[in-house]
């Protein structure tokens, strides 16, 4: 399978730069995969399209505030996004992104906020990273709060005006460095409406990692390694998801990362079991799906990891297709861009 075969003209202006205001007025274009058609609506509209027995997953990953923004102590200006804890479980060490990365060397040091976060630079690890040993008084976390910034993605070029507009009105469980964008579209009054139809509505987690922001390399798909991601399905989950399957209910899964984390997740009798761990599931054609039976999805950008997936899950020309239609209708794409409900 070619990456090729995964390309589309996408017109810039076309990337949304700003979230939709309020949320659920972002356009909702439905697939239905049986008949191969499409209806263009309002994502508000989603109840309509929901049933009593339904089971909606949600993401319920925070983005933390972790792009800093210093200077080396030799001078000159560095950007480092932490990644995640070092494995070692050693609280003050970082897996870290810097840029510009070539000018930085194991054992420089860096400082952030005029000294209110130092940090020592450690070898670089298998993954790509740096490791940062970091130097603070205090908590951590609310010191990212402080000085830190939320990250976004790079395609993104206007500033963020509130750091709230990249998180889920559900995000409880800190850990990613980029949001699960299909969940941004949700307001508290829809998911009430949602659960008045007598739709469960129940969280997973998965810590989206820098990975997201990297493009397929390989030519040939199958060379394409995804990088591992924290995920747990907690007991209540699998029990409600279990619940719907024996009562004929769908489970609508939100985003790409909640269809990886519950097929990841999947035993071999197309439940879910409660699980975490890390996983490196990479989703293209050809996949069996054996939890996901709808799903609610951005559009994605060209040659990217999520477009394979909702190719995988629709099938890529009937994809492509949409898209193509998606790009007439000047429907915004990417994180902060429309949404598609496939069915």
């Amino acid at each position: 399978m070619h990456l090729a075969e995964f390309d589309y003209e996408l017109p810039r202006h076309l990337i949304a730069q700003t979230p939709a205001r309020p949320r659920d007025s972002a356009r909702l274009l439905v697939l239905h995969r049986a008949r191969g058609t499409l209806e263009h609506r309002i994502f508000r509209d989603l109840p309509e399209y929901l049933r009593s027995g339904d089971v909606l997953v949600v993401n319920d990953t925070r983005v933390l505030p972790v792009r800093l923004r210093g200077r080396r102590d030799s001078g000159g200006r560095v950007e480092a996004l932490l990644v995640r804890p070092d494995d070692s479980g050693t609280a003050r060490t970082w897996e870290a992104l810097l840029r510009p990365g070539r000018r930085v060397r194991a054992g420089s040091r860096l400082v952030f906020s005029d000294g209110v976060l130092r940090a020592e630079v450690g070898p670089r690890t298998p993954r790509g990273t740096w490791l940062l040993h970091l130097e603070y008084r205090g908590e951590l976390r609310e010191i990212l709060e402080r000085i830190g910034e939320v990250p976004v993605p790079p395609y993104i070029e206007a500033p963020l005006r509130d750091p709230s507009d990249y998180q889920t009105v559900y995000a409880e469980r800190d850990g990613a460095v980029a949001a699960p964008t299909a969940g941004l579209h949700f307001t508290p009054g829809l998911l009430d409406e949602l659960r008045r139809c007598g739709v469960a509505v129940v969280s997973i987690t998965l810590h989206v990692g820098p990975g997201t922001f990297r493009p397929v390399e390989s030519e040939d798909v199958s060379g394409h390694r995804m990088e591992a991601e924290y995920y747990e399905v907690r007991p209540e989950a699998a029990r409600a998801i279990a619940a719907a399957r024996r009562e004929g209910g769908r489970v609508v899964v939100v985003g790409t990362t909640g269809v990886r984390t519950l097929e990841s997740a999947a035993s071999d009798g197309e439940t879910v079991e409660p699980r975490s761990g890390w996983t490196e599931l990479f989703i293209t054609p050809g996949f069996t799906f054996r939890v996901t039976d709808a799903l609610i999805t951005n559009f994605h950008l060209p040659r990217s990891t999520p477009l394979l997936l909702v190719c995988a899950f629709a099938g890529r020309e009937r994809i492509l297709e949409a898209y193509a239609e998606a790009v007439r209708r000047g429907y915004r794409f990417a994180s902060f861009g429309d949404a598609m409900l496939i069915l």
